[in-house]
């Protein structure tokens, strides 16, 4: 199958890896507002349209914006595809875009238990203890989060960003892969400072039943969807 691209074309690396859950002790949905979610049309399999994205950084999760900045239209020239969820404009990696409203919501609603893995480099080194926070859940502004998975990472090969990330030479990093569930504002982030490390860099490596494989920044394929 062959990549399309109207974008950079730096190079790339890929790992894989499918986490498992479980709900945690004191994680309760009881008290939880289930979702409300209207009834969407299935669309015929022959016309069902899923595309995968490497977003590059300081690229908005939308076809459109008044203030000039880049967007989805830049690379993508698919009519009819909108995105599965968003990456922040400073995140980079898997964007999933498809014309099929139930397999949409699929994707992004916590009810569906759809895992995210994100590649994360966080400034200074974690110790098991701290991650074990993680792994339970936190506590941020908009209430507790689901435990998730974590793991360190050897550092991955990965194309450059532009521009570079700012390190501070007398503090080292550590690459985290984490997974979740959910999908709050700017979740990740917010996790990681919660514990005590910043995030630097933040790239999603897998959707769902998909992950980035060997696309490059800007590229983007048309696959397969298994339901």
């Amino acid at each position: 199958m062959s990549f399309r691209s109207r974008g950079a074309n730096p190079k790339s690396a890929h790992r894989s890896g499918k986490p498992g859950f479980k709900q945690g002790p004191g994680h309760s949905s009881t008290h939880r507002k289930k979702p409300r979610t209207e009834s969407k049309p299935r669309i015929n399999a022959a016309d069902r349209k899923v595309l995968i994205f490497n977003k590059p950084y300081d690229t908005l999760s939308q076809f459109t914006d008044g203030d000039g900045r880049k967007t989805l239209a830049d690379y993508i020239d698919v009519k009819d595809v909108y995105a599965a969820g968003r990456l922040d404009r400073d995140s980079e990696g898997l964007l999933i875009l498809t014309n099929d409203g139930i397999l949409q919501a699929k994707l992004t609603q916590p009810s569906s238990k759809s895992p995210k893995t994100y590649w994360v480099q966080v400034e200074g080194a974690p110790t098991d203890e701290d991650l074990e926070k993680l792994r339970k859940g936190v506590e941020l502004k908009d209430g507790m989060t689901l435990p998730a998975k974590v793991e360190v990472l050897d550092e991955p090969t990965l194309w450059d960003r532009s521009p570079p990330v700012r390190f501070r030479a007398a503090i080292p990093t550590t690459w985290l892969a984490i997974t979740i569930i959910e999908g709050r504002n700017r979740q990740v982030r917010r996790m990681t400072a919660n514990i005590g490390f910043p995030t630097l860099r933040l790239i999603r490596h897998s959707m769902g039943q998909w992950q980035l494989d060997d696309l490059q920044p800007g590229e983007y394929k048309e696959v397969d969807v298994k339901l």
